[in-house]
């Protein structure tokens, strides 16, 4: 494991649709996400494809394209990929690391399961989540 549940907890607060959440509400979500590091130039998602995984960035940097446009850099603290937690619809955009790149995954799978668990959760993460998508739909 390269993070504490602590730490990923804190990233996963700083997440808008995860601020209504409480501190054990947090780290039961930690608990459910996958540690990952790729060296730079790895493609984490692609523009078009399906993805079923949201990112939350550790250390490093990211490139997110569009069209083959460099649209703006995340960092760590930063996250991306939510809309794959509610539906299963194509990448808006590639993300590949800049630098080596350390993060943590939640899949869709695990997300869905901790939420059948965990019933109270859902209301509360899916309302702020559907709300992220539909002003995410407006800006494109």
């Amino acid at each position: 494991m390269l993070f504490s549940h602590d730490t990923k907890a804190d990233a996963l607060a700083a997440c808008p649709f995860f601020e209504g959440l409480s501190r054990n509400e947090l780290l039961e979500i930690a608990k459910v996400t996958e540690d990952l590091e790729v060296e730079a130039g790895k493609a984490l998602t692609r523009e078009g494809q399906s993805g079923s995984e949201f990112f939350v960035i550790v250390d490093g940097d990211v490139s997110v394209t569009k069209k083959g446009q460099e649209i703006r850099t995340l960092g760590p603290g930063d996250f991306f990929g939510e809309i794959a937690l509610l539906e299963d619809t194509p990448r808006t955009a590639t993300v590949t690391a800049k630098t080596p790149l350390r993060f943590f995954v939640l899949t869709r799978q695990a997300f869905r399961s901790m939420l059948a668990h965990q019933p109270e959760l859902e209301e509360k993460v899916v309302a702020a989540l559907e709300e992220r998508v539909r002003a995410t739909s407006e800006n494109v």
